[in-house]
This record gives structure tokens, sequence and C-alpha cells, in this order.
């Protein structure tokens, strides 16, 4: 990693030294399907020509490219010696001109990371699929380029490849594809728009592809036609439901088109769908790429599609926040993420059948920005990155989620029509550009008429995240006399911001004995205490909510009448999202170390077999999955554990045959089976020799139920190799490597650790396997030698692998399951003793480090409850 990364002076020097005009890439993948030959990388051609001005003749400056060698580099017509211009990141480039040509020829390399132009070969057909990634900045490992996003050009690709593939960029195909040589083809492609370098694509091989349009009035009588395409493997054809893909599309245009009054200005949308993809998509403007874990082998829930959905709903919000109009510099990824991942959830919950999408964002994005907004490397939205290092570890809950909530704030604050009316003016003053916060506010200030200097200052500028809890008190007739709002900061970020929040009364009907809300008030809260007085004189709750309907971004704590209620009728809320946020909360107080695990747990075995939306269910199990694993007291652990495991297989006997819940709990069995009677059960679901009345056991779940069997050692080797022979399929690849490494022995696990950290033949859709199924939570003895490796090996991995492999490896394999005061000492210690290491190495050390740290105090919380 080190010479590969970019700083944001030298990226703000090189913008004020260039303008780029233009890209003309024309890149030779023939050697995609060639045997491989040697030890090196599998390389291919590409040549790169960029027309370029400078702003002072003479200048120097530099361009980026990541490659194994160049043949030749030609600036204005005069060839410069690649082994003097070149060191494997950078080319140098002196003497320039007004205005200037560049022609690099170089031999990229396929990537097996994820990063570039990934290379991935079916096991299950052979044939060869390939695809690139590029954010923040992997362009550069493709073509050569000046990588960051304030440099916009326009982008002409032409692609050679087996005349037989279906190859895709940005810009729709110019013309057929022309016979270059025997059974290949050039590909070529209209120019693009002016777009940044980490949005430009490639898309090639076999792939299966359906196609479909829309169509759209715009106003005096003209018409939008966009081509649709949605692609995914040839092997992955059968569960393809593409219909369903180009429903949600078309709701999504038709939604952006009606709100955002821009007509969509990047010609085509294709969708494809592709292998060992390391994040959910990328919003390639006309060549979106996802995960293709969204095309559904087996049975799933809906929450799945609404996530699918809301996935491709945040990517075409990005064609215009993102791509349309690019942030100057990584310190603003919020301005793309934040609003991607609000006007997902926003044309989600109006567009589309997924009407409950605001419960789903209440309860499992906001869970994932709580918890990065309280670890040691929180931020604020509008982030400060010195460099791409930085940029790459802030794709975070705070940069996507905390933004989406801090937005969803915003509207509340300053109104939807006013909101929306500025993201109409944003698009069209700063189209085709580049901006930064200040940008964004003055549309705001226009539109609203408020002043956004403070709202700015205490909701983008500051970390934190702050407690609302509410304080009662009553009169002899049971009856309101005060009620008011305490708000605290903490993890020292001391702002105090101001809150539009509703406050919801509940208490029991008589005639059912439901939960239900019976008075609600808006209120603004600011500073430590916040009056509200509308309240006053009514009846006496039995819950008291704040942040009810989700308005603002908080961490909610209860008054102890409301907690005790809860503790009793949990299950009696009627509302989902109440219900959601109430869970939610129980949860922050779980992770707080302010509830004991083993009370969560009770609450998940009395409620959670009554929670009606899928989502939720699905988030509670996850956190009961972690209160057991990592805030349970050890001496209570396997108790709880026992408990767990009898209460959801008792929720899966009861729950609906062939419904999304017995599903679930199908899976959450499957995780907490540990008894000799619990594994027979799973071992007989798979043979057949068991059943459960509407259970389908269909490929993916008992891939599910063999897991655990393997970790227990009642699946062998063989046994596992026989299941991978019903499903030799590339997802069925990386089922049996986590399998296999799942099980519990000294040499199985000194041959995982050597195949993960020591040798760099894994894809990175297998090390992410192998290192799931090497840490498993019932194998602490086991896995305890390999804590000191860690901290060894730390520093090599970093240096040594790219920074996704990296990420993962130091994420992945911390320690965590060490859960004891030496293993948060010797994070310590390694953090003391490498002040000097990389720093997005050390926040990553320091983020597992925070979490342990965590589980720990959780851990002596639920101890001290069994005293």
């Amino acid at each position: 990693m080190p010479g590969e990364n970019l700083s944001r002076d030298e990226a703000q020097e090189r913008a004020r030294l260039l303008t780029v005009d233009a890209y003309d890439v024309a890149l030779d993948l023939r050697s995609a399907v060639d045997p491989a030959e040697g030890a090196g990388p599998r390389t291919f051609r590409s040549t790169t020509t960029i027309r370029f001005r400078a702003a002072e003749p003479g200048a120097s400056t530099f361009a980026d490219l990541v490659a194994p060698s160049v043949s030749s580099v030609v600036l204005n017509g005069r060839e410069l010696d690649p082994a003097a211009v070149f060191d494997g990141a950078r080319i140098a480039l002196d003497d320039l001109a007004a205005e200037n040509v560049l022609v690099v020829d170089a031999q990229c390399a396929y990537s097996r990371t994820g990063e570039g132009m990934h290379r991935f070969e079916d096991p299950e057909d052979g044939q060869v699929y390939l695809y690139t990634q590029y954010e923040p900045a992997d362009a550069r490992r493709v073509f050569a380029d000046f990588e960051q996003p304030d440099l916009k050009a326009s982008f002409t690709f032409s692609v050679t490849a087996p005349a037989d593939w279906t190859v895709l960029s940005n810009g729709e195909r110019e013309g057929d594809p022309v016979l270059a040589g025997d059974a290949a083809a050039t590909w070529r492609f209209v120019p693009t728009k002016p777009i940044s370098t980490y949005i430009t694509a490639v898309v090639a091989g076999p792939y299966h592809v359906v196609r479909d349009h829309y169509r759209r009035a715009l106003p005096e009588g003209e018409v939008l036609e966009i081509p649709l395409g949605a692609l995914c493997r040839a092997s992955l054809a059968k569960h393809f439901d593409a219909d369903d893909i180009f429903t949600v599309t078309k709701q999504g245009l038709d939604f952006f088109h009606d709100h955002f009054d821009y007509p969509y200005p990047f010609g085509k949308y294709d969708q494809a769908f592709v292998p060992e993809y390391n994040i959910g998509a990328m919003e390639n403007p006309g060549c979106v790429t996802f995960r293709e874990e969204f095309v559904f082998r087996g049975k799933v829930t809906q929450a799945s599609y609404e996530h699918r959905a809301n996935v491709i709903l945040h990517e075409m919000a990005h064609m215009w926040f993102g791509d349309l109009v690019t942030m100057e510099w990584w310190d603003d990824l919020w301005l793309k993420e934040s609003f991607a991942d609000f006007m997902g959830a926003f044309s989600l919950v109006e567009a589309t059948r997924f009407t409950d999408g605001w419960i789903t964002f209440a309860n499992r994005r906001k869970s994932w920005a709580y918890r990065a907004d309280q670890l040691p490397s929180t931020h604020p939205v509008t982030a400060d990155i010195h460099d791409l290092e930085d940029a790459k570890l802030n794709f975070d809950g705070i940069t996507y989620a905390k933004g989406a909530s801090v937005l969803k704030q915003l509207v509340a604050y300053v109104g939807r029509d006013a909101f929306l009316e500025g993201a109409r003016r944003y698009f069209k003053r700063h189209a085709y550009g580049n901006t930064r916060l200040a940008d964004l506010l003055s549309v705001l200030e226009e539109t609203s008429g408020r002043d956004m200097t403070a709202w700015s200052r205490a909701w983008l500028q500051t970390a934190g995240v702050n407690v609302l809890t509410p304080q009662a008190t009553y009169d002899a007739a049971d009856r309101i006399t005060e009620l008011s709002i305490l708000q605290e900061a903490g993890g020292g970020h001391p702002t105090l911001r101001p809150h539009r929040v509703a406050v919801g009364l509940y208490r029991r009907r008589d005639a059912d004995g439901a939960l239900v809300r019976y008075a609600r008030v808006e209120v603004d809260v600011t500073g430590p205490r916040t009056e509200v007085p509308e309240l006053a004189g009514a009846e006496r709750p039995e819950l008291i909510l704040v942040n009810d309907d989700d308005l603002t971004y908080c961490k909610v704590r209860f008054d102890a009448d409301s907690l005790a209620t809860l503790r009793r009728h949990l299950g009696d809320l009627t509302d989902p999202l109440a219900r959601a946020l109430c869970w939610s909360a129980l949860w922050n107080l779980t992770r707080d170390g302010l509830m004991p695990a083993r009370d969560y747990l009770d609450l998940v075995r009395r409620f959670a077999g009554a929670e009606t939306d899928i989502g939720v269910l699905q988030m509670v199990q996850s956190w009961a999955g972690s209160a057991l694993t990592h805030y349970s007291a050890p001496d209570n652990r396997e108790q709880a554990g026992d408990e767990v495991a009898e209460s959801a297989l008792r929720e899966l006997r009861l729950a609906e045959p062939g419904s999304g819940h017995q599903l679930a709990w199908a899976r959450f069995f499957a995780q907490n089976a540990d008894s000799d009677c619990e594994l027979r059960l799973l071992r007989g679901l798979l043979d057949g020799t068991a059943r459960i009345d509407g259970l389908d056991v269909d490929q993916e779940l008992r891939w599910t139920f063999l897991e655990p069997l393997a970790a227990h050692g009642v699946a062998d080797e063989s046994l596992i190799a026989a299941e991978l022979a019903r499903d030799d399929t590339a997802s069925g690849k990386r089922h049996q490597i986590r399998c296999l490494a799942a099980r519990p022995s000294a040499e199985v696990k000194a041959a995982v650790w050597a195949s993960v950290v020591e040798s760099d033949r894994l894809s990175n859709a297998l090390v992410e396997a192998t290192i799931a199924g090497f840490c498993q939570a019932g194998q602490r003895e086991l896995l305890a030698p390999y804590a000191k490796r860690y901290f060894a090996a730390l520093e090599s991995v970093w240096r040594e692998r790219s920074i996704e492999i990296g990420m993962a490896i130091v994420r992945g394999l911390f320690p965590a399951l060490q859960d004891d005061p030496g293993t948060l000492e010797a994070t310590d210690a390694w953090l003391a003793e490498h002040a000097d290491a990389a720093p997005a190495l050390r926040r990553l050390v320091s983020e597992a480090r925070d979490d342990l740290a965590r589980a720990l105090r959780a851990q002596e919380c639920d101890a001290r409850a069994a005293r």
C-alpha cells in the first residue's frame, strides 16, 4: 500500500494546475481466457490517451497508474523512459505545455481482491467474468489517470474481448463490435459526460442479459427513453428475478424524475450483479454493479427483497447525488452517500411496495450509525480526510447512516418542499461539477429561509451521539405535572444539538391489553433540559417514548416506569415503528453496559416470537447473537446459550409453516444449536430423517445447517465434500471453505491461518469465507494461541496486502473472542509500541480495542446481575 497513497494537499495542487478534457482508454482483455503462465500476475494491455491543460506551462505533475509494467510513455510526442518516470504507482510528468496529450501503454494486472479489474472463473461451467470496481481510487489499476474526484473528464472506452462475450461500459455501444482476429471483437462506447475516474466502469464476460426500457414524457412534448439492462452470471440465470428488479428500477426512476426535475443524464441504465464483490453496489453511471448475493439462490425473507430494493434505489439516487454533482474531495463524501442513503429509504417508502422502510431505517441503519459514532474513530459527518487511506475507512456508518439520519432530521427542520427544491437547484447549478458543503447549504438557505450555519455546525461538523431521557412528575390524581427531556453528550464530544422530536405517551387499553399511544407532541429540544408543557395534565403514561416516529438522530433512554413497562409488555406495543425504536433503545442499553445481557436475552425469549416485522425480528436475533457471544458473563454464557437455542427451536416450531418468520427462526436456531439433541435435529433436517412442517430445506439452508455441525465436529471433511458435490457452484465453494475452516481442530486452524495471513492465493470472497469459518464463538480455547500471532502479523499484512484484504484480515482476525483484560492489554501495548504505524491500520486496531473494552464492561454488568 505505501506509494499508492494520495494526500489531499497533493490533489489540491494538481487540481489547481490541471484541467482534464478527455480520456480515450483501450483495453485488450483477451488474455482473461488464456491459460495462466508463470508465477507472475495475469495481465492485460491498457492503452490510455489523456488530453489535458496546464495552468502553468513548464510545470511538473504526475499521473496515477498501478501496474506491473509500462511499455511506453509519450508526452506531447516526446517519448519518456518508463524506467525513469514510472515508480509502480505514479508517472512523473515534467515540462508541461499549455495543452497536453499523454499516451501510456501498460500491462495492468487482473485482480482477485475486488479492486480494479476483477477476474472470476466460475467453477460451475469454467466461464470467465470480469468487472471493475474503483472507489475510491482503483481506476489507476486499469488505466493511467489523474485519480481524484474533482478532475472530471469525458471518457471513451474501447474493449477487445472474446467475440461471444457481453461487454458494457458507462456509455452506450457505438455501432456493432468489430472483429479483431480469431474469436475476438472490439467494442467501442460513446463518450461519457464529464464524470470522475472512480465511477467509470467495464463489465465483460458471458453474462446472462435481460433487457427492458423506461419511457417518460417530459415538458414541451419531449420523451425520455432509457434502455434498461439486468445481468448476472449465466449459471445464476435460473435464479434471476429480473422482472422484480426492473419493477423497482422503474418505480425509482418515476420517483426521482417527479422530485428532482432533472432528467436522468447518462443514457442507458444497466445493472450488473457480479461475483466476489466487496461492497453492496457501486453507482457507476449507466453501468451500476451489485454483489450477486442479491440474486437469491434459495428462499429469503421479505427483508432481503426490501434490502435489495433499497440498494437499487440508493445507487439510482447517486446518478444525481454523486455522479451528476460530485464532491470535490473525500472530506465531503457525505454529500453523495448520506443523500443516497436518505433518498434510498425515502423513495423505497413512497414509490415501492416496501412502505415500512422507515422501520428498517430506524432499526438497522441507525444501529450501524450509533455504533460508529461511539468508536474512538468517530468523526463529523463532514470529515477531515487527509489521504486515500483515510477515505477508504470513511465509508462507514457515520458517512452513510448518521448522515442520512441527519438529513431526515433536516427535512423535519426545513420542511419537505424546501428540502427538495434545494436539491433541484443544487443539481441545476452544479451539473457535471464538484461541490463542497457550502454549496449545498447556500441552496438550502435560499429555499428554506433559514440560517443553515448553526444547524450545520451542530449536525455536520461535530461528532458523537446525544442521549435523550424523559423525566416526569405526577400529582395525586396521577396526572403529569411536569415533563422534561434531559439531553446528555458523551464520549468526549460535548455538543448538545437542537433536536426536533416527537414525544409519545402510551398506556394499555382495558379491552385487550394493547399498549397504544394516546398523546403525542412535537418539541424542539435544546440544551441539557427542555420542558414539554403541552403534556402537562395528561394522564399518567405507562411508557414515555422520546423520539417517537424517529424524527431525529439520538440514543433514547427510558425513565424507570417506562423500562418496567417494556420488561412486562414490550410485546403488547402495537405500533411497529414504536416497537422497533424500543428494541433499538434496549439494545443500546445493553451495549452501554446499563442493562445486563441476560435481561436483554430474556426480552428476546419472551417477546421476539410475537414480532410481526420480519426485518426487526432478524435484527433482534442478530443483536441477541452478539449479546450471547460478547456481552454475557463467561459464567453465564453456557446457560444463556442453552436458553436461546431452546427458545429459538420453540419459535421455529410455532412459526407459520412456510413463512419468512419460520425461515428466520430456523437460521437463528442453527446459529445457536449446541446440545447433542439440537445437533441431531440439524443432521436429521439435512438427511431427511427429520422434518418441520412447512420448512423447505433448500440448498442455502442446507449450508446454514451444515456449518454448526462442522464447528461441533459432527460433520467431517467427507460430509462437507458431499455437500459441495450437490452444490458445485461459486456459492457452494464459499460455503465449503467456511465449513472446512469451522472444524474444531488445531491442525485445521493452523492451516486456515496460514492460508489467509501467510498466503495471498485466496480471492477476496474466499478470504471473507475463511475468516468467518475460523472465528467460531464456541472455540475460544482453540483460537487462544492466535491472539499473539495476530499482533505480530499486523504490520506485514498491512504492508504486503491490498487495502481491501488488509482491512478484512485486521478486522476479521482481531482476537475478540479472547475477551479478557489480557487481550485488552496486548492491544494497548501494540498501539503504544507502533505509534508510527499507518494511521488507517491504527484506526482499525483501536476500533477493535474499543469493541473489546465495551464487551468487558457489558460482561461485568451481566455478572453483577447474578450477585
